[in-house]
């Protein structure tokens, strides 16, 4: 990354960085639901062992959380594929509003910044609050040998911080000067 002079970096350098990140996640969410909606039944699958708790070491004292409903456990897939589907449209939005940020000389890194905010922790959310705590813990996920989708949740959970805390990474002045800028 090009730094100045005075140990600020280059506000063009860090949104051509923070658009081909952004866009990289925007890519990987839009197939996963894509990938969802065009084959259907694979993660349906998926979902509904998790929330049945089938795959688990049947502990009594937890499988009480067991969710056998096939209709809530439908449910439940089709609001995850929403999401997917919501963040990947946030996230191509902001991609495409860091590309316009480049275009005009920086103006509009702020919006943009905010819009891939909002979708990288839509997908934080997804994969940290939903499967790693909810499906990972709540459900016991991380019990079940066949079952287990916590290894590609973090790394996506993981992947969603990096992309986040670099495209807050402070640049020079010019940002701070744009219109519409907090103090």
């Amino acid at each position: 990354m090009s730094e100045r002079a005075d140990g600020t970096r280059s506000p063009r350098t860090l949104a051509a960085v923070s658009a081909v990140l952004t866009g990289t996640m925007a890519l990987y969410i839009a197939l996963v639901a894509f990938g969802n909606i065009t084959d259907f039944g694979t993660n349906q699958q998926f979902v509904r062992h998790v929330l049945a708790m089938d795959t688990t070491f049947k502990d009594d004292d937890l499988m009480w959380r067991a969710i056998t409903s096939t209709a809530l456990q439908d449910a439940a897939y089709i609001a995850i594929i929403a999401w997917e589907t919501l963040a990947a449209l946030v996230l191509l939005a902001a991609t495409a509003m860091w590309c316009a940020s480049l275009r005009a000389g920086g103006g509009g890194i702020r919006r943009a910044r905010r819009a891939g905010t909002v979708g990288l922790l839509m997908l934080m959310l997804l994969f940290g609050a939903g499967f790693i705590a909810i499906g990972g813990e709540w459900f016991s996920m991380w019990q079940s040998k066949s079952w287990n989708g916590l290894d590609a949740a973090t790394r996506v959970f993981l992947l969603s911080g990096i992309v986040l805390l670099l495209t807050h990474l402070p640049s020079a002045s010019a940002e701070r000067a744009e219109p519409g800028a907090e103090g």
